[in-house]
């Protein structure tokens, strides 16, 4: 299976705002094919917490929270990652916090501080098209925020602060 990870100026749908996912994809080949290569991605991504479409090149409005982040269980491969298709912000709060360490798996090896609300909410759809909430806080909000920036076309090194090459990269976190 394709684990290539797109990298920053490899391809314009970095760059690009995502499509909706249409209802009449779900419980298609397509969909399950790309879920699988998303999750592949991650899983061989050293210090990956979570991946969107576009990473792997694919235009859609979808992204993937390792499983171990959602569980809190130690980083292993038989916790599910969780499908956010067609999300949408439902809510953020307005405590913002210096987010240090945030890096990208499309901009391997840097860095930096981002401001992110501390908490927040997500609507999204499942694979299978079922409408959920999900709320987090700490690193999985920082993680709902990076992720929308990429469907929105926007990479964290637009807005971060101190960009730098990790010296230890097992003190940051690759979204």
């Amino acid at each position: 299976m394709d684990t290539h990870i797109v990298q920053d100026g490899e391809n314009p749908v970095l760059r690009s705002v995502a499509k909706e996912v249409p209802k009449e994809m779900f419980g298609t080949p397509e969909l399950t094919t790309i879920l699988k290569r998303m999750s592949a991605a991650l899983r061989v991504a050293k210090n990956g917490v979570a991946i969107a479409a576009p990473q792997i090149g694919e235009p859609w409005r979808i992204f993937l929270v390792s499983g171990f982040v959602i569980t809190g269980n130690p980083r292993n491969d038989d916790d599910p990652d969780k499908v956010f298709i067609n999300p949408s912000m439902v809510r953020q709060s307005k405590e913002r916090v210096a987010y240090e360490g945030e890096g990208c798996l499309s901009v391997v090896g840097m860095y930096g501080t981002t401001q992110r609300s501390m908490r927040a909410m997500v609507r999204a759809q499942d694979e299978a098209g079922k409408k959920f909430i999900r709320g987090g806080s700490d690193l999985l909000a920082a993680i709902f925020q990076h992720e929308r920036d990429h469907l929105e076309g926007t990479r964290f090194v637009d807005h971060a602060t101190d960009l730098h090459k990790a010296k230890d990269e097992s003190e940051v976190a690759e979204l």
